[in-house]
């Protein structure tokens, strides 16, 4: 690769992540807080959200182990904010995740995102 090319990486990488921020930081000002029951149904939800698929969860059945065990949430994230920036795009932090970016992707709808959040929040 061209030295430019290389050059321009980090400042795409750089503009992405902000941008990601600024969206994160929007979306959670504008949005309603989430319904942690619900947002514990579909973390569960194999067929939606499937946190439970990587994720050790409280009470959850057969959880897979790609991903931390999701306790102590709270003792892990600054704020509620930083944690819904990892569940938007868990890429902006480490960019070789297997983590999909639920937001980012619009994997989950905003309000099914308020209610994971809310719920891995609570943990």
């Amino acid at each position: 690769m061209p030295v430019r090319e290389r050059q321009r990486l980090p400042a795409a990488n750089l503009a992405a992540a902000l941008l990601a921020a600024v969206v994160v930081s929007v979306h959670a000002a504008e949005s309603p807080n989430g319904d942690i029951a619900a947002g514990k149904a579909i973390a569960m939800d194999r067929a939606k959200g499937n946190c439970i698929a990587c994720h050790v969860l409280p009470g959850g059945a057969s959880p897979g182990a790609i991903g931390p065990a999701l306790v102590a949430m709270k003792s892990r994230f600054p704020s509620k904010e930083a944690l819904a920036k990892q569940i938007w795009d868990p890429t902006v932090r480490n960019p070789d995740t297997v983590m999909p970016p639920f937001g980012k992707h619009a994997i989950l709808t905003e309000q099914e995102f308020n209610d994971v959040v809310d719920y891995i929040w609570s943990l």
